[in-house]
């Protein structure tokens, strides 16, 4: 079993950058693909990118480009790079982990955090 801690949100102008950190407890980290997935108000829980154990990395088509996950297994972490921050990417941001390479219902979740970008 794998527990997620979140951290790093906040209030951002919009062209501004964020950086969220993910950091994992529990057995095995390496073996886990770790996802970030975000919620807006109203809306449904959208993948925003992947890392997976074999090292493939994608991304949602609303952050590419803008976006950058990373990974540091020594210390158990996983980042998410925000830059160009739009209104639009205000939402709880997720942090998830899964022993499979890719799915869009990981195991393992975070309680979130909260990302704002204003106008």
């Amino acid at each position: 079993q794998v527990q997620l801690v979140e951290s790093g949100g906040g209030l951002v102008q919009a062209g501004g950058s964020l950086r969220l950190g993910c950091a994992a407890s529990g057995r095995a980290f390496a073996e886990y693909t770790m996802y970030w997935f975000r919620q807006a108000p109203g809306k449904e829980r959208e993948f925003v990118a992947r890392f997976s154990w074999t090292s493939i990395i994608d991304y949602g088509d609303s952050v590419k480009g803008r976006f950058t996950i990373s990974r540091d297994n020594s210390k158990k972490t996983v980042y998410l790079e925000m830059n160009s921050l739009k209104p639009e990417d205000t939402a709880v941001y997720y942090c998830a982990a899964d022993e499979r390479i890719a799915t869009m219902t990981p195991r393992y979740w975070g309680q979130g955090t909260q990302v704002t970008v204003s106008s």
